[in-house]
């Protein structure tokens, strides 16, 4: 297929799609995790570049993260900004649209305990673990062990700071942007990382009509390496 038919194929997409959109949803509400870090920040401007192709804006709503995929899954947003993929398989209503944004790399961080080589989840059982409730991989994996959940990355390496948690499970991007923003000290990063996956772009189902053209626009995206010029950019300082 020539570029000028596909180009003139996804145009007539969007139109379809445009017709399915709640007449007052020219913007596209997209939840996700309530604390601001790189990770949202690169899917919000592809996103948001995507669905300006679209003739569509793009309005992030901060969540708690188990909150953000409730609200996406039942409709009350259009959208979750992004998530690994399977998500919908707990989450029915939610589909995904198969472009990967970036790849998200769980790590552990630690302070009071002496460095030492991680050798996958179950090496974790011995101590005592914080996270950012709503992660839903950590939540899977480390299931019986020693787990506490907090409401934002901050909160979780006050923790760690306070000594009352050994090990912070996090997005490597994210904990690097709030240690850098907080100054914690003497806080290193285990390794090797405990999970690497890409992570999507969901739409609540009733948006079913938007999944090929978005999917289109965003391999446009891809192919032109603007998803990789906008990680570049953001992704610099860590």
């Amino acid at each position: 297929m020539t570029i000028n038919r596909r180009r003139g194929l996804a145009a007539l997409l969007v139109l379809m799609a445009c017709r399915s959109v709640r007449a007052q949803a020219l913007v596209i509400r997209a939840s996700t995790l309530l604390e601001p870090d790189p990770a949202t920040t690169v899917a919000e401007r592809v996103l948001r570049e995507a669905y300006r192709r679209l003739g569509l804006g793009l309005e992030v709503l901060s969540l708690p993260g188990e909150r953000s995929l409730l609200s996406a899954n039942s409709g009350e947003s259009d959208a979750e900004l992004y998530r690994k993929a399977g998500i919908e398989q707990a989450y029915p209503n939610l589909l995904m649209v198969p472009v990967p944004l970036q790849t998200y790399e769980i790590v552990a961080f630690t302070k009071s305990v002496p460095p030492f080589a991680l050798k996958g989840w179950e090496s974790l059982r011995p101590y005592r673990l914080g996270y950012v409730k709503g992660i839903k991989i950590i939540e899977e994996r480390t299931a019986g062990m020693q787990a506490e959940t907090v409401a934002t990355m901050l909160q979780a390496f006050t923790k760690l700071e306070l000594g009352r948690t050994d090990l912070v499970l996090a997005n490597r991007v994210s904990g690097l942007a709030t240690l850098k923003a907080h100054r914690f000290p003497g806080v290193t990063v285990l390794s090797p990382p405990l999970a690497s996956f890409p992570v999507f772009h969901y739409l609540n189902r009733r948006h079913r009509d938007l999944l090929a053209p978005l999917t289109a626009v965003l391999r446009d995206l891809e192919r032109e390496r603007f998803i990789a010029r906008v990680q570049d950019d953001v992704l610099a300082g860590y």
